[in-house]
């Protein structure tokens, strides 16, 4: 059973930073792809950064200088560096892992800026 937890979310005002992080029940090794998305109050759930395997990192245009997703393999977390957040990052953030064309997600973790 593939399982995601997320951590690190909380209250920050803006210009400030936060690491998320997202251990995995599995080797890293075994999914295609690993990323973090986002769902804001009564918006859809948004890509905010994915790293394929074997292929170059994704990010939202919001977010590119911003944020940074990165992965230690060894401890079989991905982790998602924000940094100069705004208030609009605010949001539910979420970690995905990719395998066998099936998408599982974490259970999320909120963010609030306040400017």
């Amino acid at each position: 059973q593939v399982q995601l937890q997320e951590s690190g979310g909380g209250l920050v005002q803006a210009g400030g930073s936060l690491r998320l992080s997202c251990v995995v029940s599995r080797s890293i090794f075994n999914y295609d792809a690993m990323g973090w998305y986002r769902q804001a109050p009564g918006r859809q759930r948004e890509l905010v950064a994915r790293t394929p395997r074997g292929f170059s990192t994704d990010y939202a245009d919001s977010v590119k200088g911003r944020f940074t997703i990165s992965r230690d393999s060894a401890k079989r977390t991905v982790y998602l560096q924000m940094n100069s957040l705004k208030p609009e990052d605010t949001a539910v953030y979420y970690c995905a892992a990719d395998m066998n064309g099936y998408t599982y997600w974490g259970q999320g973790t909120q963010v609030t800026v306040s400017s």
